[in-house]
């Protein structure tokens, strides 16, 4: 599944091939969140001819509430569903859910949850979510965890990592007792846990390792705790997972997050952060943080980025982006959008080229002060 082709010699910096059924995705790589089907505020279709993203995130919670697994099976999956020709990472759902504190039930089975659309409720259980995204038919499935919150005490930590680790043992064995749906292979990702004590981390890389999946990742990061205990917690688990399978850093990040992570020995990440921010006419560039609804882009008539491959970026100013964010038009939201996401994507794809190169670490401690930096 996995060809690691260059580890940089002055950082655990990896350039690599990710193969699935849908296609080669080339390493580290930054995966869009379109949560429902959908990334919000774009056509997904502009992400494959325009900003050529190889690989987009679903999420299992949610496309199992709505629109529900008979709707999804019916299609034949979520590729034909939403039209993307791409490869497809789901998560378990389990994020979704443990953040629904007053509204689940955790025990050994699975957790019983109440919907946040409709209360109605439902159980997830590691059988079960290995089954639904199975519905899904995602390229790539994540196995059912228990995230903890930031901070939490060290016990409840350790209940919560022996708990997950029973659940990928059951998950695992689910796995392998069923079958793809639609003709072609999926893969199975479990997930170390263990919050910010490095001797859970240790013990849980070193279990999620002998699981022998053909990817790992990194689950209860980028929860609220400083960036300082992410990037320790994160070298720690790299150091321990194996080199010739891809580590995936859930939930990350901001764009120095990545490049740190990226450093660290991360080849897959997935934030919201991009497409969020956009919404909120936050645009993120190489010379830093914008927010354009600042009075200062009222009459500046510079193109987004010239530099860009994205025409949006080339042709329109930052004054009239600004108006229609004033003007509460939607169009703001999907020109940030593309832009947000297109800046996110270049970014890993210059941090390959950089490791390939042999010069990544002096460009990434040069770039990252200014992306840093609000403008």
């Amino acid at each position: 599944m996995f060809d690691l082709l260059l580890t940089d010699s002055q950082s655990s910096a990896r350039a690599g091939v990710l193969h699935t059924a849908h296609g080669d995705i080339p390493t580290p790589i930054f995966m869009p969140v379109g949560t429902q089907g959908t990334i919000k505020a774009t056509d997904h279709q502009r992400l494959v001819t325009d900003l050529k993203a190889p690989i987009i995130l679903g999420n299992t919670y949610h496309l199992y509430l709505r629109p529900g697994t008979e709707v999804l099976s019916s299609a034949g999956g979520l590729h034909p569903f939403m039209q993307w020709p791409n490869a497809l990472l789901t998560d378990s759902g389990g994020y979704q859910v443990f953040s629904l504190s007053h509204q689940r039930k955790l025990t050994e089975a699975g957790v019983t949850f109440q919907s946040h659309i409709d209360g109605s409720k439902h159980l997830f259980t590691p059988e079960s979510v290995v089954d639904t995204q199975r519905i899904i038919g995602s390229d790539i499935q994540m196995m059912l965890d228990e995230c903890t919150p930031w901070p939490c005490e060290f016990a409840y930590a350790d209940t919560s990592l022996q708990l997950t680790h029973r659940w990928a043992i059951r998950g695992i064995q689910r796995f392998k007792e069923t079958e793809p749906l639609y003709g072609f292979p999926q893969h199975l990702f479990p997930i170390v846990q263990g919050s910010t004590f490095p001797d859970l981390r240790t013990q849980s890389a070193e279990f999620i390792a002998n699981l022998g999946a053909e990817g790992n990742a990194i689950g209860g990061l980028s929860v609220g705790e400083p960036d300082e205990e992410l990037y320790a917690m994160t070298a720690l688990v790299c150091n321990i997972l194996p080199k010739d399978k891809p580590r995936y850093l859930m939930g990350v990040g901001t764009p120095a997050n990545i490049l740190e992570g990226i450093a660290l020995g991360v080849d897959m990440f997935d934030c919201v952060m991009p497409t969020r921010n956009a919404r909120h006419g936050i645009l993120f560039t190489w010379e830093g943080i914008r927010n354009i609804r600042n009075a200062r882009y009222k009459s500046d008539f510079s193109p987004l980025d010239p530099q860009s491959t994205l025409k949006e970026d080339q042709i329109y100013s930052y004054a009239y982006l600004r108006h229609l964010f004033v003007a509460e038009e939607t169009l703001a939201l999907q020109i940030a959008t593309l832009h947000n996401l297109n800046f996110y994507l270049s970014l890993v794809r210059e941090a390959r080229i950089r490791i390939l190169e042999g010069t990544f670490v002096n460009w990434k401690n040069k770039v990252i002060p200014a992306l840093s930096t609000r403008i």
